[in-house]
């Protein structure tokens, strides 16, 4: 599914498996946001496929917390391929794993801030409360926010699982919504598209979930 030049989305909807939407930016350097489960990777390599790009030509893959369905294909792409995630976010999830799944070893720590990948310039802003070291990743000039499991369409990221906190996810989504966001890419379900329509998305989020945080 191609969002606008340069960045395609691969919608996960197949209900009877927990898989997260994967995202491809495709410009000097190819980047992969969250590539998923190790086992349901098929499906984003036939995706890419059809875009004519190999797995082996991802250049950066970036993953926006640490939930297996969104960090464990790391382990299947390409060895010269680079891998990103907050340092606190891996700490967390290496210590929760424990013997049962190895983390692999990032490249580099991305934290709150500026980021610069090739041509591209992102802002990294961090958004706890799903788990510890969440982040969202924006990106300025297609007024892209990359949101991992923080918001979806119509609703939010479950908080009940080990670290997650609700008064954080709260401080979150506060902190984001007044984001200048054309598209609002969430780690599972449908994309919301269109300023007008992210902008009432936050309002229904707030009205309705914020009372449950």
């Amino acid at each position: 599914m191609k969002i606008v030049d340069g960045l395609h989305a691969f919608i996960w909807r197949v209900h009877t498996q927990n898989n997260c939407n994967t995202y491809l930016i495709d410009g000097e350097l190819k980047i992969l946001i969250d590539p998923g489960h190790r086992h349901l990777f098929a499906y984003v390599e036939k995706s890419l496929a059809a875009l004519n790009i190999s797995h082996d030509q991802i250049d950066v893959a970036i993953v926006t917390h640490g939930h297996p369905d969104h960090l464990e294909a790391v382990q299947g792409l390409n060895k010269a391929t680079m891998f990103a995630m907050n340092d606190q976010e891996h700490r967390f999830i290496s210590e929760l794993a424990g013997e049962y799944f190895k983390i692999p070893e990032p490249h580099f720590f991305i934290k709150e801030g500026d980021l610069t990948i090739g041509e591209h310039r992102f802002e990294v802003i961090a958004t706890p409360g799903h788990s510890p070291g969440s982040i969202c990743l924006y990106w300025p000039e297609k007024k892209a926010l990359f949101t991992g499991d923080l918001v979806f369409r119509e609703s939010i990221g479950r908080t009940d699982l080990p670290g997650g906190n609700g008064g954080m996810l709260k401080e979150s989504i506060e902190k984001i919504s007044g984001m200048d966001i054309d598209y609002l890419l969430c780690g599972h379900g449908e994309i919301v598209a269109g300023k007008k329509e992210v902008k009432g998305n936050f309002e229904k989020i707030k009205n309705y979930w914020f009372d449950y945080l």
